[in-house]
């Protein structure tokens, strides 16, 4: 056995194992974008790839798992009673900013099944903070949990297309133009 190797630590590393992953494959997709050999993920996480395949069988599982760890930080921080809309927006911005890649595989499977809760999760993290943002005053009542996901959606898709240099210009400029159309009439 090499001084290079490994002891295989069994079940109780899987946990672990699956942090690791998930924070590797941020960014190495994040770097190389998500065409980046899966054996570049494992590499980063310091996992063999049977550990990445046992966690994740496909692409579109680990973009999944990360958009959920995303929506659980979405989900925890509309909980504060002080979050509005801007700073769920200003989240949502740094978000895709570091995930494009990952959105475009979301978009492009956006029926897989495993994918559908994500929909689901979203929509109620932007009508919860939508009530309260309504009954502060600061959004108009002529917007919906559908238009703020249109915006989110359209924003994504911008950014995935944007050159890297250029995204947060061009997320600053997009979220003038939501603001302005969520204003209070």
């Amino acid at each position: 056995m090499g001084t290079n190797s490994k002891a295989n630590r069994g079940p109780s590393a899987g946990p672990e194992n699956r942090r690791a992953l998930l924070a590797a494959a941020r960014e190495v997709f994040a770097a190389d974008g998500f065409t980046a050999p899966l054996s570049a993920v494992a590499r980063r996480a310091g996992v063999g790839q049977g550990s990445l395949y046992r966690h994740f069988p496909d692409r579109t599982a680990l973009a999944i798992a990360i958009f959920d760890e995303n929506l659980a930080a979405l989900e925890t921080f509309v909980d504060r009673p002080e979050s509005t809309l801007d700073d769920l927006l200003d989240r949502v911005i740094e978000q895709a900013l570091a995930s494009t890649a990952l959105i475009d595989l979301v978009m492009a499977d956006a029926h897989d099944p495993r994918a559908v809760h994500l929909a689901d999760r979203l929509d109620i993290v932007v009508a919860r903070l939508l009530v309260r943002e309504q009954a502060a005053g600061r959004i108009g009542e002529h917007v919906g949990t559908a238009d703020v996901i249109l915006a989110v959606s359209m924003l994504a898709g911008v950014l995935a297309r944007s050159d890297a240099a250029d995204r947060p210009d061009v997320a600053r400029r997009a979220w003038g133009l939501f603001h302005a159309a969520f204003t209070p009439r």
